[in-house]
This record gives structure tokens, sequence and C-alpha cells, in this order.
């Protein structure tokens, strides 16, 4: 019997050998079991269900406990390390971890996982039948995903990035007890900026898509974000010297992104809330309050940034 590193196979006790383990025959090999892959007393002659991997030194071992995966079968797997020439390390439920090699990892460097991010792998061999990762793709996800219901639309769920593009990001939604869970996408409009592989966020599902397919975005409905934004602009304004603030209509859209994290058209929604209150007002494209008297006391409208 030959021995082929993440599958499962039955083997006896052949003898124990101290202080290292016990030495388990296949007729043809014999390979340990370390005392520390043990998961309970066992006996000489004994047949035991093991876990056939590679230790630290490369070197075939067994093991009774049992991985997260075993080879060709797909799991969501926590990234444990980050190596920056070689890739990440995964947590597999052993005492030595999964490699996901930077060649799967998306060309752009800050696109990879961070340690604590969780990613969708495929156990393989490498060219020298050592194990390792591979991400899982769309081909190997959607056979185990389920067809989003209705009753989704509207509401926010949890989700995790399987693949980073500047046009958008695929995600997976958390099933829940429904299952594994949905694909979904978060278009790069529905997004402040692009999200990372393994990256696990909070969403807003805009769209249940006849194919059970979900379209998702990362801020509020427009009723409900409109007075949050207008809210957060009602108080940076109070907080301003005078009560104003180098920011209008005509202010470009990058301006707006990176100082509010808002699109221009969600911070104009919020301006025109604020006017039609009469909270505010605009002149030579600076906004103000109305009532000067609710800002802070220092003195100077036309202060800079």
């Amino acid at each position: 019997m030959s021995l082929i590193a993440g599958t499962y196979v039955t083997l006896p006790v052949a003898r124990e050998v101290s202080p290292f383990g016990y030495f388990l025959s296949s007729g043809d090999q014999d390979v340990l079991l370390h005392y520390t892959e043990l998961t309970r007393k066992i006996a000489i002659g004994e047949q035991l269900d093991v876990f056939i991997f590679y230790d630290t030194e490369d070197r075939l071992a067994a093991t009774m406990k049992r991985p997260y995966l075993s080879l060709g079968e797909l799991a969501k797997l926590q990234v444990a390390d980050v190596h920056p020439r070689l890739g990440c390390f995964l947590e597999m439920g052993l005492g030595r971890q999964l490699l996901l090699p930077i060649r799967e990892l998306p060309e752009i460097k800050e696109l990879h996982p961070k340690v604590g991010d969780h990613v969708f792998v495929i156990m393989e061999h490498d060219k020298q039948g050592r194990l390792r990762a591979k991400l899982a793709g769309e081909q190997e996800l959607a056979p185990r995903a389920f067809h989003a219901p209705s009753s989704w639309l509207n509401q926010w769920v949890q989700a995790t990035v399987y693949r980073p593009l500047q046009m958008g990001t695929f995600v997976i939604v958390d099933g829940g007890v429904l299952g594994f869970g949905a694909i979904g996408m978060i278009h790069a409009s529905e997004r402040p900026r692009m999200l990372r592989l393994g990256e696990e966020v909070r969403v807003r599902v805009t769209l249940v898509r006849e194919d059970g397919r979900v379209n998702l975005g990362m801020s509020e409905r427009k009723e409900v974000g409109r007075v949050e934004d207008a809210d957060r602009l009602l108080d940076f304004l109070k907080e301003r010297p005078g009560g104003g603030m180098p920011y209008s209509d005509a202010t470009p859209p990058d301006i707006i992104k990176q100082r509010f994290g808002i699109s221009k058209s969600a911070f104009k929604r919020a301006l025109g809330k604020l006017m039609k209150e009469g909270k505010v007002t605009q002149k030579e494209n600076w906004t103000y309050l109305a009532d000067r008297s609710q800002a802070n006391d220092a003195p100077g409208s036309s202060s800079n940034e």
C-alpha cells in the first residue's frame, strides 16, 4: 500500500519507539505516529484510522487528529501567518499549517489576505507530493452555494471575499443555518474601497437575482443614508470654526470621497436635506450653518482645512 499525503488510511500499530511514538505499517512502508498526534491510548497490533501528512521536516507522518479538510476537499480556513515571498499559512486543524502559495494571491499586494481573514481553498499536492492549498473559484463554490431567499432583500448580511477585482468584489454570503452560503457581488460603485481576498464584510442585499445570486452594497438605502449623512455633515459643521466648510455642490467627487467617505451624489442628497430644513446655506462654494451660534467659538469662517 502506498501512503499518500492528505488521505485517510487504516494501518496496524507495529511497534513503539520511545521517545518518538509508534510506527504504523502499510506492509511496504512504515510511518511514524508521534506521541503528540495521539488522541487516546493505543495498543500494539491495533488498527487505527489515521490521516497522512508531511511533518515539519518533510517526512511522511500519521495523526489521529482530524484536519478541517483532506486531499481534494474544499474548506474555509483562517489565515494564521503571512510570508512576503511564500504566501499565506492557513490553520488546518493540525500542528502544521497549510501553505497557500504566493502565486495564488492577487497581483496587487494590498489585496492579499491578512492574519485572521478566511479564505476558501482546496487541498492539493505540489510537484513533490507535499500538501498545499489552492484558491477555490466559482467552479468549485457554485455547486455548494444555495439560492438566496427573496426575504434577504435590503437585509444586512455577513460575507467573505473570494475574488477581489477592480470592477467588483465577489463574495460568499454567510448562509447560517441555511447552509454553505450564496454567491454575491459588490459592484465597485457600491464599496468605499477595493476589498482584499479573505476579508469579511457587512453588506446589504440590494437585489436578489432570478438565478439565486445577490447584488450587494456597503451603504444604507438612500433614504436611510441621507439622514445619517446629513447628521454627520451637521456635526462636522458644528465643530468647524465659524460653522463653515470649504465643500459644496461644486466640490469634486474625489475630494468628497476622501474627506467624508461617501459619494458625491450622497453628499448632495445630505446637503439638500439640510438646506431644505433651513439648517445650512451655501455661498461661493462654501457651506455654512444657518445658525452660526451652534458652531465652534473659534473665529474665522474662512479658516483652511
